[in-house]
């Protein structure tokens, strides 16, 4: 009955569409028809339910060979000599790229441009990552590092060198800021300063999502690059503030954003263990922190207060990129200093595929009190 009514089908389906052969219905096709008969129980369906099948698998397969020529594409422009090296230090076999710029980039330059954002820069890993068929499309219409140099390096300020392979990441950060960014190396009559600018000069050697990572926000946006998971831990030894005790709570606050655990009630060693999230602005500043008594009837009273500086964090998890592609290990530290909080150094490490920093603050401005609080750094598109 199946045997009779796949004939039956794919008759009709030769009949109307004379591009469909025998041929689909061979080797893996066939194959991947049975699955999907089994899997919908359509053995008892008859012509119909034959049909539907058919032409859900030619569908599937469709879409296989367009992904997988996208791929090619995208392998073919990665065995170019000029792609082979790092579009903005040179070093070699780069295992990313900037979707909408066009360049294949290192790991290293890989976490400045994450840190630029993906409306000037959208950052895909070339192996671990889909790219959709606008992506691959934006990266062959640019040709290629040479291409995109061609334009975003056309003009060299005397003094100004490209950084190398060893460079430090704060040399990285100067250089492909001031390149993409604020686009100092473009001629001048290419250099965009507002989105509303006259896009034909570029439009005919970039595509549009390429002129679209030229745009400036609008005055008064605010740009964000990624996101802090602030786990508040517990309280040691804090104040007193009632009779015989305190009714604790932490605020965070980071730029116009304000957040607060739950009130623990008569505790001076509170334990919160409670996760709370900040985004972070391209202008960032420290994490305010501090500690209140909650009181019904008057005012709340302060319990301590400590800045959290996450330009350490921040800047380790840029250096290092995708951290999925690492073992566990440290990256980076703050280092405990008469101008800071900390009890002890805080060390930023890679644990489990995250960007994670366990903190020990000892509380200002107050008699007694200490508190243990854990980051962990999100970058936007995770």
């Amino acid at each position: 009955m199946l045997r009779s009514s796949f004939c039956l089908a794919h008759f009709w389906l030769c009949l109307h569409i004379p591009s469909f052969g025998f041929s689909n219905l061979c080797g893996p096709n066939l194959g991947y028809i049975r699955f999907l008969v089994k899997r919908e129980s359509l053995v008892e369906t008859g012509f119909v339910g034959c049909f539907l099948v058919i032409i859900e698998a030619m569908s599937r397969f469709s879409e296989l060979k367009h992904a997988a020529s996208g791929k090619r594409r995208l392998k073919d422009l990665l065995l170019q000599s000029d792609n082979r090296f790092c579009a903005d230090c040179g070093a070699p076999d780069p295992k990313w790229a900037s979707a909408n710029i066009g360049v294949f980039i290192c790991l290293k330059c890989c976490g400045v441009h994450r840190s630029l954002g993906t409306h000037i820069s959208k950052v895909l890993s070339i192996t671990l990552d889909e790219w959709s068929a606008d992506e691959i499309d934006a990266m062959t219409e640019v040709g290629g590092n040479s291409s995109a140099n061609a334009i975003y390096e056309a003009f060299f300020p005397e003094g100004v060198s490209k950084p190398g392979p060893d460079s430090s990441y704060e040399e990285r950060m100067r250089y492909i800021r001031s390149k993409y960014e604020l686009q100092e190396f473009l001629k001048p009559s290419l250099r965009i300063t507002s989105w509303k600018t006259s896009s034909s000069s570029l439009k005919s050697s970039f595509s549009t999502k390429l002129f679209d990572s030229f745009r400036i926000p609008s005055e008064g946006m605010v740009e964000f690059i990624g996101l802090v998971k602030v786990k508040v831990k517990k309280g040691i030894n804090l104040a007193i503030r009632d009779m015989m005790s305190s009714d604790p709570y932490v605020v965070l606050t980071l730029g116009k954003q304000t957040v607060q655990t739950t009130v623990v009630k008569s505790n001076l060693n509170p334990v919160w263990n409670e996760e709370l999230m900040l985004s972070v602005p391209q202008d960032f500043g420290p994490i305010k922190l501090s500690v209140f008594d909650h009181d019904t009837f008057s005012a709340d009273d302060i319990m301590g207060e400590a800045e959290i500086d996450i330009q350490p964090l921040i800047t380790s998890a840029m250096a290092f990129g995708d951290p999925e592609m690492f073992g566990n290990m440290q990256i980076g530290k703050w280092l405990k200093s008469h101008d800071n909080a900390l009890l002890d150094d805080s060390i930023i490490n890679i644990v489990d595929g995250k960007v994670m920093q366990e903190i020990s603050l000892k509380l200002q401005n107050v008699e007694s009190g200490e508190l243990e609080v854990e980051l962990e750094w999100m970058p936007l598109d995770q």
